[in-house]
């Protein structure tokens, strides 16, 4: 598998997004190693193109800004198990400005007793924001964990409740 990756700057935050062929398969943390893409893709090779993911970058920018609630982009998800395919592709469900819990979302995919596992599932997506695990919390309502840092969580789950 080969990444084409782009660095972009949104809201003085610099983010590193990289596709495949198939479509957006890595959003960076705010700020994060241009390496970051790795950890979820350690067979890939990558290139950096500055003219590549342009789309992407202009809905998440769009998205940062308040000016876009959803992310209609092709996605490139084909890395993941079939349960994180499945835990990913529930993500994509929860409503902008809706928030729900681990043990909702292993509900939600029919594997009850998986929470832990999908809990993992979650933490393992390389689509920060567009594919947005920052909208799952523990069971009793605290952040839980987030690449991106829980600045971030706190800040996306902001800006969705302002916007929405």
């Amino acid at each position: 598998m080969q990444l084409t990756l782009t660095k972009t700057t949104i809201a003085h935050q610099t983010y590193w997004l990289g596709s495949t062929e198939r479509g957006l398969a890595f959003v960076g943390s705010a700020n994060g190693p241009q390496d970051e893409w790795s950890r979820f893709y350690p067979a890939a090779s990558a290139v950096v193109d500055t003219h590549a993911n342009q789309t992407a970058r202009q809905a998440l920018t769009a998205y940062l800004t308040g000016a876009r609630q959803a992310f209609d982009l092709p996605l490139d998800q084909t890395n993941g198990t079939t349960l994180q395919r499945q835990v990913w592709h529930a993500l994509q469900t929860i409503p902008y400005g809706h928030t729900t819990t681990y043990s909702q979302l292993a509900t939600a995919i029919n594997r009850p007793t998986a929470t832990r596992a999908v809990a993992t599932a979650v933490g393992k997506n390389p689509l920060l924001i567009v594919v947005p695990c920052h909208r799952v919390l523990r069971k009793d309502g605290t952040l839980g964990g987030y690449r991106g840092g829980l600045a971030m969580k706190t800040a996306l789950l902001a800006l969705e409740n302002h916007f929405h």
